[in-house]
């Protein structure tokens, strides 16, 4: 299994791809999984687990409103990997642009697909979502990245997370008043009615990634471009990891702190769940870098990093392929008689094959780089 992790490609960092197989494993299946474990289970002690894997429906946070801002954050801790060493070894800065407004312009193309563009039904359609907000937050995170260094970024991102509560507490929503953070009355809400036509997700007074809540996201972008840049240095594997664990540590304190004036939600992408979701970011990979790199047990990253290197592949995929139709084929002769059994062996089924054909991709080295 060691050896099968040489086919990685050169230059990654393996704990970094291995952690975004991990946050991915949660979107692809392995969230249904456990679901159907813990409801199979039956186990009073199991059932507020099962919570976790569910967002919160306003203020609050689980596990699963860490998922998608891991995303960010890794995508940025991969950046001074991608584009600062390259800018260090004096590789063109134009084509270093183009490439970026590339990736850009193909996860933007991507998100439209996701949301059933080819359907032609713009009145219903939805323009934003989470590869929309990916791509956004990469280019302007690469655009910083590419024109300061790593402490005009940490600039950048207390900046931003300073400015977006400024804006959220004292610009007035008409009928509402400043400072108002409910559903209804609070600003990035009123923006996305305001500008943004077709449909809305996941909350009917604006959407879950809206425009103004977009810019916060780059500040959860930047935190992981700092953290690569932490991994850069030529300190010792012990010492990175433990100044990993130390801002994970401080980043959750200040969030808690600023959780009493600006509340911990989601849907408005505020600065202390900027702070809540970059501290156990942090300690996330503080942990698999650790582990991996550092103490070197591998083994075991194999099933996550096969993921971690095609996420948006298989993302995309999902949205337009039932892999569950696959699962039916090998199953629906036996699975009737499981009885309460039966759900768990087809979200099992369903994860196992999506797993499957991102490993045939793995072994024949494909990639799809955006």
């Amino acid at each position: 299994m060691a050896d099968k992790l040489k086919q990685v490609p050169q230059g990654r960092v393996v704990s970094i791809d291995a952690l975004r197989g991990f946050d991915m494993f949660w979107i692809i299946g392995g969230a249904g999984v456990f679901r159907a474990i813990i409801e199979f289970a039956n186990i009073p002690w199991l059932s507020p687990l099962a919570t976790q894997l569910e967002h919160t429906h306003w203020n609050g946070f689980t596990f699963y409103d860490l998922i998608f801002p891991l995303f960010l954050f890794i995508a940025g801790a991969s950046m001074p990997f991608a584009i600062s060493r390259r800018l260090q070894r004096g590789d063109d800065r134009g084509q270093l642009y183009v490439h970026i407004f590339k990736r850009f312009l193909t996860l933007l193309f991507l998100g439209f697909i996701y949301n059933n563009l080819l359907d032609f039904n713009f009145e219903h359609f939805r323009y934003t979502g989470v590869l929309h907000r990916i791509a956004f937050c990469y280019l302007l995170a690469a655009l910083i990245v590419m024109n300061s260094g790593p402490r005009a970024q940490a600039v950048w991102t207390g900046a931003i997370l300073l400015a977006y509560w400024a804006v959220m507490a004292l610009v007035p929503v008409p009928g509402f008043g400043a400072g108002v953070l409910t559903p209804e009355g609070n600003l990035a809400g009123y923006l996305d009615r305001l500008l943004l036509p077709g449909s809305f997700c996941c909350y009917k007074f604006g959407d879950n990634e809206g425009i103004l809540t977009t810019i916060p996201a780059v500040a959860t972008t930047l935190m992981g471009v700092l953290s690569g840049h932490w991994l850069r240095t030529e300190r010792g594997g012990k010492a990175k990891a433990f100044g990993l664990m130390a801002a994970g540590v401080t980043s959750l304190v200040l969030s808690l702190v600023w959780n009493l004036a600006f509340p911990i939600n989601k849907l408005l992408w505020t600065s202390s769940y900027v702070l809540c979701t970059g501290g156990w970011s942090l300690l996330l990979l503080a942990a698999f870098y650790w582990i991996i790199d550092v103490r070197g047990y591998s083994r075991w990253a194999l099933f996550f990093v096969v993921i971690g290197l095609n996420p948006i592949t298989i993302y995309v995929l999902q949205s337009q392929f039932d892999f569950g139709i696959i699962s039916d084929i090998f199953t629906r002769g036996f699975i009737g008689h499981l009885g309460s059994f039966g759900p768990v062996v087809n979200s099992i089924g369903y994860l196992g094959f999506s797993w499957l054909l991102l490993y045939f991709l793995f072994r024949k080295k494909i990639f799809l780089k955006v």
